[in-house]
């Protein structure tokens, strides 16, 4: 399969998600950090991948049961999100949050994105649901290459260390 028509599955579902009435995504709200075996919206999640053939149904229904709790838009990764959410009060805590789910497992990640995508709500940053979804189906890459570029745009920038926020207090 070509990067290409990886390219508008992805495309197609994120638009599709898009389309969902209130409703709907309730439902996919609820299932929020289940597995598609627990669900209880597996006939709308079918309904809605309906013709995107080979896809890894576990990660695209987790990025389904996490679009309702942000906004859509953004044009960069998770890390620049969470990095753009990190203020002087609570760099610490973000900073273990980020480490955290960077080290987190396939079956831990359903969890971790879960508080990190309602943190970024909580803080009105908006998600790339498009860049999200091509993430986490390189999740489980033994080059952690997803871990990598998520890290390099958080942790890269230069760092609010603890005399400046006592500066700023």
């Amino acid at each position: 399969m070509s990067e290409r028509e990886l390219d508008t599955r992805i495309t197609t579902f994120i638009a599709r998600l898009g389309k969902l009435d209130a409703g709907e995504r309730a439902k996919f709200k609820r299932d929020a950090g289940k597995t598609l075996a627990e669900a209880s919206s597996m006939g709308l999640f079918y309904r809605v991948i309906q013709g995107l053939y080979g896809v890894n149904e576990e990660m695209y229904f987790l990025v389904a049961t996490l679009y309702p709790l942000a906004e859509s838009g953004g044009g960069e990764n998770l890390g620049a999100s969470l990095r753009r959410a990190r203020d002087p009060k609570n760099f610490k805590g973000v900073d273990r949050r980020v480490e955290i789910l960077l080290d987190a497992d396939a079956a831990q990640l359903r969890f971790r994105l879960r508080q990190a995508i309602k943190f970024l709500k909580s803080n009105r940053v908006r998600v790339n649901w498009e860049l999200l979804l091509t993430d986490v189906l390189k999740w489980n890459s033994s080059y952690r290459t997803t871990q990598k570029e998520w890290a390099r745009k958080y942790f890269a920038l230069p760092q609010v260390t603890d005399q400046e926020t006592t500066n700023q207090t």
